[in-house]
């Protein structure tokens, strides 16, 4: 099968870097998806370990279109009933970007009545399709005229670990959280720091990481309940993905906080992820934070200040980053923002900077790189 990998705009290079460490070879970048083929032992696989992406789809058609008769007939041609039992439930969501056929709504409905015709025709079925069996999401994206049409293989996001029970008011996604620890040199015999944590996800992630714990582990996915899809499979890839899990205890994992309701809910979501014993909560302000083991990686998602009245109080706090940390050169450092003159706060220029999407925010990865002395660590 032909399936795509999506994620965040700007996450392509991490998460092509998790398909390849996963053995994943000849891929095809696109903006915002991977292209790669595999079998449902892949489809498994994707959706249990990769940490970066938000969905895998199977790729079903691919076609060029420039009207809704020639839609309609490439969907209608296509064996629907390889993919689709009976009385399966299969939702069409329509995307169009510069493209003749824009108008989303018609495209969703042609899409699903050339689906509909189809099966009622094999199955013998006279009117409309039951529709009271399992869910099979399906997408049909024109991109210039260019139709791809799509089943996803996930259901909720992938950022949805299953672990999150309590977050703050505006939270980071898991995955992205991922990310940013993915684009860094951690190593789990590295200290970790995240002095903002709020309800913990950095953190989290990072001994998700750090035991080798898939992110996947603890939840469902929507090719479980697809009628042609083997169950063992996922079983089989669970255990082994638990025999593979690390000790717990190894970790030096700092996560403060200057409110101490966020360092319960960071503790409580630690404590569902399975991942409790391998933090260091801290209630602490920022200005009181002590790092005292070298060679460390910070990672920090500080308020924004999106309102001008919350930006002087943003960047007040960038200055208190930039003077408690700054000394510290065996770490390096990371900060995730969407105010673009956090250099100026900080008070000093990046390494290197990524722009990044947050949602559907612009933020910018602002990077300084350490110089690790590991001459007088032991090993």
């Amino acid at each position: 099968m032909k399936l795509v990998a999506t994620m965040a705009s700007g996450l392509e290079a991490v998460t092509k870097k998790e398909l390849n460490q996963l053995g994943y070879q000849q891929l095809q970048v696109a903006n915002g998806k991977i292209y790669f083929t595999g079998d449902q032992n892949d489809i498994v696989r994707t959706n249990l370990w990769l940490r970066s992406a938000d969905r895998i789809k199977i790729v079903l058609q691919e076609f060029p279109a420039r009207s809704f008769s020639e839609l309609f007939d490439h969907v209608y041609a296509f064996d629907w009933d390889q993919w689709l039992p009976l009385d399966a439930e299969f939702p069409v969501q329509g995307r169009s970007v510069k493209s003749q056929l824009h108008h989303e709504p018609d495209i969703q409905s042609i899409t699903k009545k050339a689906i509909v015709n189809k099966l009622a025709e094999v199955y013998h079925r006279h009117g409309r399709l039951p529709e009271t069996g399992n869910l099979y999401p399906l997408e049909v994206r024109i991109v210039k005229d260019q139709v791809e049409l799509t089943l996803d293989t996930t259901g909720s996001s992938l950022f949805k670990r299953g672990y999150r029970t309590e977050h703050g008011l505006a939270p980071l996604k898991e995955n992205m959280a991922a990310a940013l620890i993915l684009l860094t040199p951690w190593r789990a015999n590295d200290p970790f720091c995240d002095p903002m944590t709020g309800s913990g996800t950095i953190a989290i992630e990072a001994a998700l990481i750090g035991r080798r714990i898939a992110p996947g582990l603890h939840r469902h996915f929507a090719f479980e309940n697809f009628n042609w899809f083997d169950p063992q499979l996922l079983k089989h890839a669970q255990k082994q993905a638990q025999e593979m899990i690390k000790p717990s205890g190894e970790l030096t994992i700092l996560a403060s906080d200057i409110d101490g309701q966020m360092i319960a809910m960071a503790q409580a979501n630690a404590q569902a992820a399975g991942v409790f014993e391998d933090i260091t909560f801290k209630q602490v302000a920022v200005k009181d934070l002590h790092l005292d083991l070298p060679n460390g990686i910070l990672i920090a998602n500080p308020p924004y200040g999106q309102r001008m009245q919350e930006l002087e109080l943003a960047r007040q706090t960038y200055r208190q980053l930039g003077q408690l940390f700054s000394p510290q050169t065996t770490w390096s450092q990371y900060y995730l923002t969407s105010d673009l003159q956090f250099e100026k706060s900080f008070g000093r220029p990046a390494t290197k900077k990524r722009k990044l999407y947050n949602g559907s925010l612009r933020t910018d990865y602002f990077q300084y790189w350490g110089h690790p002395n590991y001459q007088h660590q032991s090993k």
